[in-house]
């Protein structure tokens, strides 16, 4: 048996039905689905574009940066290659990395800026997959040379440089002498360009190959620290003991969420906000509801009246004038799902023709990190918002229906 009979539809259609008395009842009835429906829409593309934010950042700054960092505290890490070995052998650990890291002064054709120089083997490079496959021009099959780097694509523009260009680098910690230390100047040619699309990495980082690396910081034999990369990062507290037994030495541990804390929980708590400052649109939205039924109420009392004369219950009115409130509840947010999750699945071409028609650039890579605007549309959250619109809707309609069906038809009548 059907909730709503075929003669309570067609009731609420009648009603829904703009008439000329009724055009002000109407209106605020047209206000309220259109706001709805924005509400919803809206919900569903911030959540999806913050969704997107997040695992962008999540992925590219810890496919860079790794998931633990391992730092010597008793002297020297000369014995990196042994301690990366025994920590690769541990479960859940995809690779650990040796490295050294220092600043440079990287002068171009054009200009000069500064830049995080990192040293890194051949064998890391090719399986640092961020950097890897992301090679914009040239290659990294001959990574290995002395006189080779690999820069951002950025960085490059900034420079004035491009493949096969030179480049030369200029560090503070340079050659000891009776005088003092003289910074140290080398020369390097570009092996290749990447672009991971994080303007933080593409328009800072350098690499070149261990041993050139430890010769230019004074490093000579040691590695700065040791980056590790596991199989779930969000798991990474429960392998962190295992890293350093098999360590055998003692090391400084930290790992991306002690590293990163501040910046995804920033990400977290706007996330949450926007989330509550959007759904405020919804119950706004709602609220017109509950006024346009009120008003539509007491406009249809003597029609009310007159059907609970010819025999309607109280039951009946009731669930015409539910089918009227949620008629707009739903149709506004089927229109706000379907606009909100078009636009979602289509935000970057969007915001791309956006930004040609005015002529300026609305997604500032310098701004925002990234190159794109992402988008992660989460099927669970969407079903969330439209629940949540479907539930206000119900409630908003729920308290002028009951009026309607409260109403004496014999008080109703001798007042008109």
């Amino acid at each position: 048996m059907r909730p709503f009979g075929a003669l309570e539809w067609q009731i609420a259609l009648r009603y829904l039905r703009s008439r000329r008395r009724e055009a002000f009842i109407s209106v605020i009835s047209s206000l309220s689905l259109i706001g709805i429906a924005l509400g919803v829409a809206t919900l569903i593309i911030v959540m999806a574009v913050m969704n997107g934010f997040r695992a962008e950042l999540f992925n590219k700054i810890l496919g860079v940066s790794g998931h633990v960092l391992l730092q010597p505290l008793d002297g020297p890490l000369t014995d990196y290659d042994e301690v990366a070995r025994r920590i690769d052998g541990v479960d859940g650990v995809v690779m650990a990395i040796p490295f050294v890291e220092g600043q440079a002064l990287a002068s171009g054709n054009v200009t000069s800026s500064g830049a995080l120089v990192r040293g890194v083997s051949p064998q890391a490079l090719q399986r640092l997959t961020f950097v890897s496959d992301n090679i914009l021009l040239g290659d990294i099959s001959g990574f290995g040379d002395d006189r080779s780097v690999v820069i951002g694509s950025r960085l490059a523009r900034t420079l004035g440089v491009s493949l096969g260009d030179s480049i030369t680098l200029l560090t503070p910690n340079g050659t000891v002498t009776p005088f003092g230390i003289t910074p140290r100047t080398q020369s390097y040619s570009i092996r290749a360009i990447f672009e991971i699309g994080m303007s933080e990495y593409d328009s800072s980082y350098l690499f070149m190959p261990l041993e050139p690396a430890q010769l230019f910081f004074n490093q000579e034999g040691a590695a700065s620290a040791i980056e590790v990369f596991v199989d779930d990062p969000d798991d990474v507290g429960s392998i962190r003991d295992q890293i350093a037994i098999a360590a055998e030495r003692p090391l400084f541990i930290v790992d991306w969420r002690q590293r990163n804390s501040t910046f995804f929980s920033a990400l977290v708590v706007e996330r949450n906000v926007m989330f509550i400052i959007l759904t405020l649109i919804i119950l706004v939205a709602t609220l017109n509801v509950i006024s346009g039924m009120t008003m539509l109420v007491k406009e249809k009392t003597r029609d009310i009246a007159i059907m609970r004369t010819v025999g309607a219950t109280r039951g009946m009115v009731l669930r015409v004038f539910l089918l009227v409130g949620l008629s707009i509840g739903v149709v506004g947010t089927l229109v706000g799902f379907v606009l909100g999750t078009v636009i979602a699945l289509n935000v970057e071409p969007i915001r791309a023709f956006v930004s040609d028609l005015l002529q300026m650039e609305l997604f500032s890579p310098e701004l925002y990190f990234l190159s794109q605007l992402p988008s992660d549309l989460d099927s669970a959250e969407t079903a969330f918002v439209v629940a949540m619109a479907l539930a206000l809707s119900l409630l908003a309609t729920i308290y002028p229906a009951w009026k309607a069906a409260k109403t004496d038809p014999t008080v109703a009548l001798k007042g008109d």
